[in-house]
């Protein structure tokens, strides 16, 4: 009895599992690569899109901080590995290695970022600063290597500011993929899913802290390296 019970839920795992992707892509994808943005961010061009003309995938997701852009601007000046970090699960990417410490403190000698600049996602991968507007926008091209493979797609990581009237700004993060090989979905797809807890956790790191920073006095708001 035990068996022919194990026998029929074996056989009821495809079908559940392409129920379960069904309903991600009807109802799930489209929520989280657009999280937060409105239809005029999500579907309008940021800066950065020049560089990818037609990408396959694209996610932007969002969030309103309570202070002026350029107090927001150093913690974006700062990201990456060895810097930083990225405000977000430091202990996920820290399993696999990537050594994040994320910052609490805006520090001087992180906010210096050029064009041709890395920004290391990890100690061995980076990606390039592919365009920089200071208190506006920075732009990372690139890809993940997958070891002696070529990644089969090129990507753009963009931050942009958008200043609001009443003094709030718009935090904007959009991802593009452009896919050169025919199963580069198949890995794209999950790392999207994966992406869309990441940059949330991100971008809710970035307004607590700049919110929090911006209450501190002018004198206290930068520090200098120890």
């Amino acid at each position: 009895m035990w068996e022919e019970r194990r026998c029929k839920v074996r056989n009821l795992w495809p079908g559940l599992l392409a129920v379960g992707i069904l309903a991600y892509r009807l109802r799930g994808r489209g929520r989280q690569l657009a999280w937060g943005s409105t239809e005029e961010e999500a579907r309008g061009l940021q800066p950065g899109d020049e560089l990818l003309a037609s990408p396959d995938l694209v996610a932007t997701r969002a969030i309103t901080i309570e202070t002026p852009a350029e107090r927001v601007w150093p913690w974006i000046a700062q990201l990456g590995q060895g810097r930083g970090g990225f405000y977000s699960y430091d202990l996920v990417e820290n399993l696999i290695g990537c050594d994040i410490h994320s910052a609490h403190r805006i520090m001087a000698h992180w906010q210096g970022i050029a064009v041709g600049d890395e920004v290391r996602l990890a100690p061995q991968v980076g990606l390039r600063v592919a365009a920089v507007e200071t208190g506006r926008a920075l732009v990372l091209l690139g890809a993940v290597p997958m070891g002696d493979i070529t990644p089969p797609y090129s990507f753009t990581w963009a931050f942009v500011l958008r200043p609001e009237p009443d003094g709030r700004t718009r935090l904007i993060v959009r991802e593009r993929y452009a896919y050169t090989r025919w199963w580069a979905p198949l890995m794209i797809e999950p790392v999207t899913a994966v992406s869309f807890v990441m940059t949330r956790k991100m971008l809710r790191g970035i307004k607590r802290r700049a919110e929090r920073q911006s209450h501190r006095p002018a004198h206290g708001r930068m520090e200098a390296k120890s």
